[in-house]
C-alpha cells in the first residue's frame, strides 16, 4: 500500500470507514503476527492476542488522537494483549510447574529463551523486541512510550541478570551491541 493511500486509510479509519480499518490491518497482518509470536509461545495465543487487539482498535479509533501513529498505537495494543495473556497463561500453570524465580543452580541448564521469559516485565518485553523482533531502540521507545535512555538502562539490566542466570563470561559471551 503506498504511503498516501495508507494515510488516506487512516483517516478514512478515523471517521468510521469499516472498509478502510480492513485494509490497514490487512497490511499489517503480517507485522502483527511476528510480533505476538515474539512475545508469546503458541500459535493460538498469538491469534487470540491479535484479535483482541483490531477489536479494541476497532472500537477505539475514533479516539486517536494522531493518525501519523496509527502503526504505533496498534502496536501498543497488541503489546498489551500479549503482555495480558502471557500473565494469564502463567497463572493457569500448576504451581509445580512454575520455574523458580531465583537464579538457576549449577545443575540447571537453562537456555536463553527460557532465561528471557523469566525476566520481569518491562525488562522481557524489551529484550524480545529487541532482539527477537530486531526492533531498534528507537522504535521501541516510540512503540512503549519511553525515553531511548531509559530502554538502554533497561537492556543493560537484562544483561546483567541473563549473564547471571546463564554463568556465562560478561564480556566474552553475549554481546552489548545496541
Amino acid at each position: 500500500m503506498s504511503e498516501l493511500a495508507w494515510k488516506t486509510d487512516v483517516q478514512l479509519a478515523c471517521s468510521g470507514d469499516r472498509e478502510a480499518f480492513s485494509r490497514l490491518v490487512r497490511d499489517m497482518q503480517g507485522e502483527l503476527y511476528r510480533m505476538a509470536r515474539t512475545l508469546l509461545h503458541g500459535d493460538e495465543d498469538c491469534a487470540d492476542a491479535i484479535q483482541e487487539a483490531i477489536m479494541k482498535a476497532y472500537r477505539s479509533i475514533p479516539k486517536l488522537r494522531e493518525p501519523a501513529y496509527f502503526r504505533t498505537w496498534m502496536f501498543r495494543i497488541l503489546i498489551h494483549e500479549c503482555r495480558r495473556i502471557y500473565h494469564k497463561n502463567k497463572r493457569m500453570l500448576p504451581m509445580d510447574v512454575l520455574p523458580d524465580r531465583e537464579a538457576p543452580t549449577g545443575e540447571t541448564d537453562l537456555d536463553l529463551r527460557d532465561a528471557v521469559n523469566r525476566l520481569d516485565e518491562p525488562l522481557r518485553t524489551l529484550v524480545k523486541l529487541h532482539y527477537y523482533a530486531d526492533l531498534s531502540l528507537a522504535q521501541i521507545a516510540e512503540i512503549m512510550d519511553v525515553s531511548e535512555g531509559t530502554l538502554k538502562s533497561r537492556l543493560h539490566r537484562a544483561r546483567r541478570q541473563l549473564v547471571k542466570w546463564l554463568n556465562v563470561s560478561e564480556r566474552s559471551e553475549i554481546g552489548y551491541e545496541c
